[in-house]
């Protein structure tokens, strides 16, 4: 006598509690009654979501990172209009048309927020720490910003890289405001130097320490720019923004 088989459908709903194993198909045969004997649901061994991630090539892994890296692309998206700028203003004001520095203020202390932008090329070719001031805080993990005598705050603007000289805290530039926010920079002694409070490396997530408004860099990155600024024929751009 012929056998009735029934197929249950294959279902999806709970794929995590799967056995992923193949049962054969069993039929038992009486002597007398031939009985279809129901068979428990016959699951695809196919490729599941969970799977699938865990086969993801390295290279994939990676690039699926880099996407979730909060405002990599805006931050970039962003450099490049401001450096667009800084090449327009620096030459309609006889200015450095090579180098460019941009200070990210949005960027957390201990990431690497100060960029030597070769405008030449078109992006960015070094990169370190820099402190944002206390505004007379004890301290002050996300920065203000301020224009006003010895507030102790940064400013936002553009900046023009003035004279080298050796100050209260070492080798030093310069700075002199060229925005309406930053134009007491000169008189506030508001300059670029080296201190030991500021390391060579990203801290992230830790935070960095603070300055009184100055631009305060590693001394090993303050060597790096200061060769730059001393070789350049003309003055360089600094703009801070946020």
């Amino acid at each position: 006598m012929i056998a009735a088989i029934t197929v249950l459908g294959l279902s999806c709903s709970d794929m995590e509690k799967s056995s992923f194993e193949n049962k054969p198909l069993a039929v038992k045969k009486e002597t007398r009654i031939v009985k279809a004997k129901k068979k428990k649901p016959k699951i695809k061994t196919g490729t599941t979501e969970k799977t699938k991630i865990e086969t993801i090539p390295a290279s994939s892994k990676k690039e699926i990172e880099e996407k979730e890296t909060p405002a990599a692309s805006e931050n970039n998206a962003i450099i490049n209009i401001l450096s667009k700028k800084v090449n327009n203003y620096a030459i309609q004001n006889d200015m450095s048309t090579e180098y460019c520095f941009l200070v990210d203020m949005s960027l957390p202390s201990g990431r690497n927020r100060f960029f030597i932008y070769d405008l030449k090329k078109n992006m960015i070719i070094n990169s370190g720490l820099v402190s944002h001031g206390s505004c007379n805080e004890t301290f002050l993990a996300r920065p203000k910003f301020s224009n006003e005598s010895k507030s102790g705050c940064s400013s936002l603007g553009k900046f023009k890289v003035g004279e080298f000289y050796t100050g209260k805290y070492g080798k030093s530039f310069r700075l002199y405001g060229l925005d309406n926010c930053n134009s007491n920079a000169y008189k506030r002694a508001v300059v670029i130097h080296g201190y030991d409070c500021v390391p060579d490396e990203e801290i992230y997530p830790r935070v960095l320490c603070n300055s009184l408004g100055c631009v305060m860099v590693s001394y090993k990155f303050f060597d790096k720019i200061s060769g730059m600024i001393r070789k350049s024929e003309k003055p360089i751009v600094l703009w801070i923004y946020q």
